[in-house]
């Protein structure tokens, strides 16, 4: 694996940029009450976006006085992201002890799971709006050593700027699929000297290292998936192996399912053939869905409950378990399909880990899938469906290693997961392991991240070594 060359890379800018990126730094300051309109309609669900909404232009409370020593900035935009930079903000943490962390966010999930981070010291924030003067604020206020971006977050202004004030800046877990690719070449103008102003890049995989030099990137390598080395949560996992002991009865998860998806589940289960159902009664198979956003929570409650399911929400079923008494997931003839849900956040290691199998929302509808790695790394076997562009590659390689399957549509992913859970209790259980080897024989992206970014700082710090 080629190193990362982490010498400064700038990209001159010829007068047709510099004109563009000033116009889009006016159009983004002019779109500042278009932003403060939709922060106020996400709040009326979702209170997070309410907190220090002026954070956002760059605005702060008291007076700035950063403390001596490395600030690490780094930037997850939501829950996925954030979740991802622990694994590395706590290597960087190992290898340089006492160094201060600068996380922002743009998301009010990003923003809660984020808070699970910090330590005395720290430091939360808004990211900037990516206008010149909120850009200008926040780098002034902050003084950070380096800047972490994890995954896809490009903004023509911040990464500018960054250069301007000497912020080396590393794009972290980097992806870029053929569609995002594609529009970025629309905006050359625009996304080009961005993407061409980063320090260091590394992808995911080769595919989107290929892709990310063709926008723009100017060496970009290949690190691996920073979400193989995440550790699913040891206390969610215990809980769901004692209640798993307790059901003994098969689980079939609806993993971050997306608008469309809940529906489509509960329409096909209703379609299954009488053989089919018949396997799934005779097991008092459990029906699990879990939605990708919180914010959804109780609109699927009710889209389900409106469909003539019995909706039993995480709550319930889990004090039910907790006092080993259970809740009815089986199918009854007459009174509806039974349905949990998993409406509580942060815990897919839980769900992942009580279920059998797993269906990858996201994917049954063109949404573009979700990550399956948390799903395996917890010993589920996974069902995706056609749409998995936004993680083709980790969806292939699963594929490849038989721990997870692609199906056509809703239906045939519920066949499929009846088809699983007819084998042998020894036979799924060698599954299970399948699939937790899979997801720890592709560890090891941590470690490179941590190294270039490491490498980035004005004097790199003396590491311990791994």
């Amino acid at each position: 694996m080629p190193e990362a060359d982490t010498s400064p890379q700038r990209h001159a800018l010829n007068w047709y940029e510099r004109w563009t990126l000033a116009v889009y730094g006016c159009l983004m300051a002019a779109a500042r009450p278009l932003l403060r309109r939709k922060l106020a309609r996400r709040a009326q669900t979702e209170p997070g976006y309410a907190h220090a909404v002026q954070e956002r232009f760059g605005h702060y409370d008291g007076p700035s006085s950063p403390a001596p020593g490395v600030l690490l900035w780094v930037h997850a935009v939501s829950l996925g992201e954030t979740r991802a930079a622990a694994v590395l903000v706590q290597r960087l943490r190992d290898r340089m002890p006492g160094v201060r962390l600068l996380l922002t966010q743009s998301t009010a999930t990003g923003w809660a799971e984020g808070q699970r981070l910090l330590q005395s010291g720290d430091l939360q924030t808004w990211l900037p709006w990516d206008d010149p003067w909120s850009v200008n604020r926040f780098f002034a206020r902050h003084r950070p050593s380096v800047g972490v971006l994890m995954e896809t977050e490009i903004w023509p202004t911040l990464i500018r700027q960054a250069g301007k004030v000497d912020v080396p800046m590393v794009l972290v877990n980097a992806r870029l699929n053929e569609r995002s690719a594609t529009g970025a070449q629309k905006l050359a103008w625009l996304s080009r000297p961005a993407y061409a102003a980063l320090t260091v890049v590394g992808a995911q995989t080769t595919a989107d290292a290929q892709r990310l030099q063709q926008v723009g990137v100017l060496s970009p390598v290949v690190w691996g998936n920073l979400k193989f080395d995440a550790r699913p949560d040891g206390a969610q996992q215990d809980k769901a192996r004692q209640w798993r002991q307790f059901l003994d009865r098969p689980v079939v998860l609806l993993a971050s399912s997306r608008e469309g998806e809940e529906l489509e589940f509960l329409k096909q289960l209703a379609s299954l053939s009488q053989d089919l159902k018949q396997q799934f009664a005779i097991n008092k198979t459990i029906f699990l869905v879990v939605p990708r956003h919180p914010q959804r929570f109780d609109t699927v409650a009710q889209t389900l409950t409106d469909a003539g399911a019995t909706v039993v929400r995480r709550a319930q079923w889990g004090m039910a378990l907790d006092a080993a008494a259970g809740a009815d997931g089986t199918i009854s003839s007459g009174a509806g399909q039974t349905i949990w849900l998993g409406d509580s956040l942060g815990e897919m290691a839980l769900y992942a880990s009580l279920a059998d199998v797993a269906l990858l929302g996201g994917s049954f509808l063109p949404f573009g899938g979700q990550n399956l790695i948390e799903l395996a790394a917890c010993g589920c076997t996974v069902i995706a469906g056609p749409h998995t562009f936004n993680f083709a590659d980790a969806t292939e390689q699963a594929i490849h290693a038989d721990v997870a399957y692609r199906v056509a549509d809703m239906g045939a992913g519920l066949e499929k997961a009846g088809t699983c859970l007819s084998d042998a209790r020894q036979q799924s259980e060698a599954a299970r392991q399948a699939a937790q080897a899979w997801a720890l024989a592709h560890q090891g992206a941590v470690q490179r991240a941590a190294d270039a970014v490491i490498a980035c700082l004005p004097v790199s710090p003396k590491s311990e070594t791994q």
